[in-house]
């Protein structure tokens, strides 16, 4: 990774950042015009910000030092490459929640009364008031539908999005099954005690009438919805699906609706096969399409990624681990390396053999993947930074 050299008119280095789609302006304005040059288009970025652009195959510069993904997942981003280069991938988990839990909340009423259906029923009439009343008195039966209280509703991943669903569906009166092996103390304290625990997602799945899920798209969750799965759900449930397409298989799925096994499938990713069905609602990916959500995210990432590049802290980065480290000393020297033995002891020995002592130094790891923040009390001298460069298993060195 090289690094840049920019400094302003004080002598403060300026940091470049390229964006890669349009970012909420509420979170541009959180990096100073100062110490930030922020632009589409510019030369030798420090870091990238981007929404939905797709990384994969993009040369990213060698200036390049984190990305931020105004958004929860990373799917258009290469992580693994950038892991292997040193470079934190952050994210902003939790600041489209509310956005994607209104919506699904609107999901399953719409699923529940049959409004889409009825809403084209409607457009389609024709003749004067007196010929549509007739039509609309006559045919309205075709889209009776239920009611929510009483209902159980299975939220399959209790993360920021899961828990706001699971909560908010209580409050509608209705029943509520969760399952997450993963969840968080701080996602469990959340949580309403009323929601009750599924043992399995086969054991959530046997006791639902609705079921949603707020997971990423992993090898173990791609068509975690499958034909023998919705076998063993009750006939007539609703599937919702806003996290990612694949999650669900769109065969079996259009199959059950056929064969009336399931009710409806509300999603957020429309295709060819799923767009036209009567008894599916696909929207086109809005689930945190609102100003207040695009707002947080772009506010939450362009926060992190400030805190990284001028403190050397890592929060929400999908690829390394949380680190937290008051300044102290006059530098301090992020190092980033691969998660084997001695790292640690070799990095201490070079700058101990520079004569720096540390002032205070933090080291975590996350899989293949440690993260040292080491502060001195003298700037390191050129040569320092790339002896620590040089050790075998270091990915990236920064002084700031």
């Amino acid at each position: 990774m090289a690094e840049n050299g920019n400094t302003n008119g004080n002598g403060t280095r300026v940091f470049r950042i390229l964006t890669l789609d349009n970012i909420s302006v509420a979170g541009l304005e959180r990096l100073p015009r100062d110490r930030y040059e922020v632009a589409s288009e510019i030369a030798h970025p420090d870091a990238i910000l981007v929404r939905s652009r797709d990384l994969h195959g993009m040369e990213i510069p060698p200036t390049v030092q984190a990305i931020a993904r105004a958004g929860a997942g990373v799917n258009n981003i290469p992580v693994a490459e950038m892991t292997r280069r040193g470079i934190p991938v952050f994210n902003a988990p939790g600041a489209n929640a509310n956005a994607v839990k209104e919506l699904v909340l609107a999901g399953m009423l719409v699923a529940a009364r049959n409004v889409c259906q009825a809403w084209d029923y409607v457009r389609g009439l024709e003749g004067d008031d007196e010929a549509i009343h007739r039509a609309v008195e006559a045919n309205k039966k075709r889209f009776r539908g239920f009611e929510l209280p009483g209902r159980t509703l299975g939220v399959i991943g209790l993360g920021a999005i899961g828990v706001k669903v699971a909560n908010a569906a209580l409050a509608l009166g209705m029943k509520v099954i969760g399952y997450d092996p993963d969840i968080t103390v701080e996602r469990a304290w959340q949580l309403s005690s009323e929601v009750q625990q599924g043992a399995s997602v086969d054991d959530l799945l046997a006791r639902v009438d609705f079921v949603t899920f707020h997971v990423p798209l992993t090898e173990e969750t791609r068509h975690m919805i499958n034909a023998e799965r919705i076998r063993r759900m009750r006939k007539g449930a609703v599937v919702l699906n806003f996290a990612r397409g694949e999650i669900v298989d769109e065969e079996a799925v259009c199959a059950a609706l056929d064969e009336g096994q399931l009710y409806a499938y509300v999603c957020d990713f429309p295709t060819a096969r799923i767009k036209d069905h009567p008894r599916v609602v696909a929207l086109p990916h809005i689930g945190a399409s609102t100003q207040e959500a695009q707002d947080n995210c772009a506010i939450m990432v362009a926060e992190e990624l400030r805190d990284y590049l001028e403190n050397g802290n890592v929060r929400n980065a999908v690829n390394f681990p949380e680190v937290s480290l008051p300044r102290a000393g006059r530098q301090r020297i992020a190092v980033v390396n691969a998660n084997v033995p001695d790292m640690l002891g070799q990095i201490s020995h070079r700058l101990g053999r520079a004569g720096l002592n540390i002032v205070h130094m933090v080291n975590e790891s996350r899989g293949e993947v440690a993260y040292t923040l080491v502060d001195v009390d003298d700037p390191a001298p050129p040569e320092v930074l790339e002896g620590l460069r040089a050790i075998e298993g270091v990915l990236a060195v920064r002084a700031l």
